[in-house]
């Protein structure tokens, strides 16, 4: 086994994917609240972010690395790992989904606050069967399969990966999921809740 697993690795890039989701779903259905007075910029930091380092980022390392090697070693797989690559290949148009949903929001209000919490929820809803099936049935066939040597590779891979599309290293995530943290409301993250408007 590598000193760092990049199994493991994979996995704990889904809590962070899952709790920017989490996040994110559950302030887009605050806004169906009457009155509620949301900070945006928590909304743009979290679109960005879903659209930045799953895309460019952690897909990619499944995709190259990861389910590659995989089929190579038990091709019995190959035809989920096909299913998760299209699954992969569709989130882009998602995310624009949820954009075009916030800026109808941005511009319509409270009128727009259904569409935009629905996009979130299809979205959401999407991308945990996807990290679900992952981790049920790829991970595990990994951990069987995979020799110490292809972690190895998969782990060298991963300390390398620089993807020239998102300019951004792994320590600029961290600081981005930072900045989602304060930028949030309590419960979901360090701010002050979101209050009513005044009437």
């Amino acid at each position: 086994m590598t000193t760092h697993d990049p199994l493991r690795t994979l996995k704990n890039e889904h809590g962070a994917i899952a709790a920017v989701l989490h996040g994110l779903q559950h302030l887009a259905h605050l806004l169906r609240k009457p009155g509620v007075k949301p900070d945006l910029k928590v909304f743009h930091a979290m679109l960005y972010y879903i659209d930045q380092f799953p895309e460019r980022q952690h897909h990619p390392k499944e995709d190259t690395w990861l389910f590659a090697k995989l089929v190579e070693r038990a091709p019995q797989t190959a035809g989920a790992i096909a299913q998760l690559k299209r699954e992969h290949a569709e989130c882009p148009a998602r995310v624009r989904e949820l954009e075009a949903a916030l800026a109808r929001y941005e511009t319509e209000g409270a009128s727009g606050a259904g569409t935009f919490a629905d996009a979130v929820d299809r979205y959401a809803d999407f991308h945990w069967q996807h990290m679900r099936r992952e981790e049920t049935e790829i991970l595990p066939l990994a951990r069987q399969h995979l020799t110490t040597a292809d972690l190895a590779d998969i782990e060298r891979a991963f300390e390398g990966h620089e993807d020239p599309l998102a300019g951004l290293r792994e320590k600029d995530f961290d600081a981005l999921f930072a900045r989602i943290v304060s930028l949030a409301p309590a419960p979901i993250g360090l701010n002050e809740p979101w209050r009513r408007a005044p009437r």
